[in-house]
């Protein structure tokens, strides 16, 4: 079997783990290239795992050595770099968001949808982890009946200072948000925002810990915490409440300090699913519903009000 040519677009931190694990620890696949704005950057990268650096996506994209692409670049490009893919037929594995808003979100979804094709996959990768693998086969198997309640826990030990509110929730709380979707195997249809008491390591006008509530389809209450600063550690958590009883998430001893710690194999197997060409994570209509609820979830946190999802009709792509 011939080996899947892959390029990286983007040399920073989401780019660098994509580009030393597609080097080294992913079977049947071929690194040939790392695109970044800052050359140098990508260059250094490059030289790290022997192979080409290119300043521009759109030039790695356009390669005939290029099979495949990962987007880890800023979310504003997403969208323009995922369409070329589509545009040279090339599958592509796009780290979140998949774009920027709801409605470009869409866009690449109908693009996708007019090749015939399923090419794009979207870096959820908690989808691959073996805790919320087992979870959601244990729930699939009516183990505790119908759920009812889903608690959710997103801890940062830190962030950058420039991480608002907004980011909270499109960078973080989206991972939850796709979770509670593919957990529960339908949309999430309302949501409401709610701030209190900001921690002392909060940036001035920054409220954190936020708690999100999200109501699903069949009524299934979701409560998620995001605490961006949390000092002690990086803290993932999730409880399902059924009808005859509970299960939950195992939590990892001791408590890691980082992301990518916490979900090391699940970003390796991610990969690997995404190389075999047999992926079984999230694709552009996740993306884009992803994208839907987090913008009603900004919305909620500037009014205080509960939010409905606009969720737009049309065809899964991909099946």
């Amino acid at each position: 079997m011939t080996d899947v040519r892959t390029g990286v677009i983007g040399a920073g931190a989401m780019g660098s783990l994509h580009v030393r694990l597609l080097a080294s620890d992913v079977m049947g696949a071929e690194l040939v290239a790392v695109a970044d704005i800052e050359l140098e950057r990508a260059a250094q990268l490059a030289r790290e795992v022997g192979v080409r650096a290119i300043g521009d996506g759109y030039e790695l994209i356009a390669s005939p050595d290029v099979d495949a692409v990962v987007v880890a670049s800023s979310p504003e490009t997403h969208e323009d770099l995922v369409r070329a893919c589509l545009e040279a037929g090339k599958r592509v594995l796009c780290e979140k968001p998949l774009a920027t808003s709801a409605e470009a979100s869409r866009r690449i979804v109908e693009a996708e949808a007019a090749t015939g094709r399923r090419l794009v996959d979207v870096g959820f990768m908690r989808r691959y982890d073996a805790g919320y693998r087992d979870l959601k086969r244990r729930l699939d198997d009516g183990e505790i009946g119908d759920p009812l309640l889903l608690h959710c826990v997103h801890r940062n030990a830190d962030i950058p200072p420039s991480f608002d509110q907004r980011l909270a929730i499109t960078d973080s709380v989206v991972h939850e948000v796709d979770v509670v979707r593919w957990l529960l195997g339908e949309e999430i249809t309302a949501v409401i925002v709610v701030a209190g008491r900001p921690t002392r390591h909060a940036p001035s006008g920054v409220r954190d810990p936020q708690v999100v509530l999200l109501e699903t389809a069949s009524g299934v209450v979701v409560d998620v915490e995001s605490f961006l600063r949390a000092r002690y550690g990086y803290d993932v958590r999730c409880e399902v409440v059924g009808e005859t009883g509970t299960l939950a998430l195992p939590v990892p001893e001791p408590i890691p300090m980082g992301f990518e710690d916490r979900f090391a194999q699940a970003y390796r197997d991610e990969l690997q699913a995404w190389v075999s060409g047999a992926p079984t994570g999230a694709g552009a209509w996740d993306g884009y519903a992803a994208s839907a609820v987090t913008e009603a979830c900004v919305r909620s946190a500037q009014t205080g009000l509960r939010t409905e999802v606009q969720l737009e009709a049309g065809a899964r792509p991909g099946g």
